[in-house]
């Protein structure tokens, strides 16, 4: 009976882990896609502004020169349109986040994260999860499945950057009608890479971890604490870089805004 009891239980954590794992995958690539159409457009709008003004400056008794032109803006109009219909288009029906709010206790889903993360990766990895947090009974009215998947990322997240032995900490408070999660710990990148180890997010996504970032950037993994963030009017911050310790910050107002 017990054994049966485990196996079961094995499988449904199995199965909760993969259902993460395709989340976070599903808003990286909408995050990724983001950037894409964003940076993108700014080079090919400064392009579209020159072609006018190479346009005033050409002889128009020059066909060479009219053909070039005239080949820089069809290469430009080719390159709004790809972006409109493979970038814009697939990110159409989840560039909006719906969220369903009713009242939770703060502290179960901080349990229930911290439970699935340890289970399904930190132990596994040889990383010890420490929470820092006075939280009793105290709500948000919020959507309570969106918000314990932003948690369950944040943990995650430093688990995966952590090597074997060392701890990630959670700290959480409710201040001044918000509710604030940070995740801390120190980045190993021998960890974040290491094949060997087990993973929650994919290859070129952990090694784009330790890139550097534009002020203001977050890293893609973290596209979906970021989007939960926002849709519940709150903010989401991501601090620390390479070798250093890292610093995740999640704030949502208790209350609808």
């Amino acid at each position: 009976m017990s054994t049966s009891f485990n196996a079961v239980a094995a499988a449904t954590s199995d199965e909760r882990f993969a259902r993460m794992r395709a989340e976070t995958a599903l808003f990286m690539r909408d995050h990724v896609l983001s950037i894409v159409s964003h940076d993108l457009r700014s080079p090919l709008n400064a392009i579209h502004s020159w072609a006018y003004v190479l346009e005033r400056k050409l002889d128009a008794n020059d066909p060479a020169a009219l053909r070039a032109l005239a080949g820089i803006r069809s290469g430009v109009e080719q390159q709004v349109k790809l972006l409109e219909d493979a970038v814009d288009g697939t990110r159409a029906q989840t560039k909006a986040l719906p969220i369903e709010r009713a009242p939770f206790q703060l502290r179960a889903v901080l349990e229930r994260a911290l439970d699935e993360v340890r289970r399904s990766l930190a132990e596994a990895r040889g990383v010890s999860l420490g929470v820092d947090s006075l939280l009793d009974s105290e709500q948000c009215d919020g959507d309570k499945e969106r918000l314990l998947q932003a948690v369950w990322v944040m943990l995650a997240f430093g688990v995966e950057g952590s090597g074997p032995g060392t701890a990630v900490t959670l700290e959480s408070r409710v201040d001044g009608g918000f509710w604030r999660v940070d995740v801390s710990h120190t980045i190993n990148s021998a960890a974040l890479t290491d094949a060997e180890l087990p993973h929650a997010f994919e290859p070129f996504a952990r090694k784009q971890v330790l890139l550097p970032r534009e002020a203001g950037r977050i890293a893609w993994v973290l596209a979906l604490p970021q989007r939960v963030a926002l849709a519940h009017g709150g903010t989401f911050e991501q601090g620390g870089a390479g070798d250093d310790l890292s610093r995740l910050s999640l704030r949502v107002p208790l209350a609808a805004v």
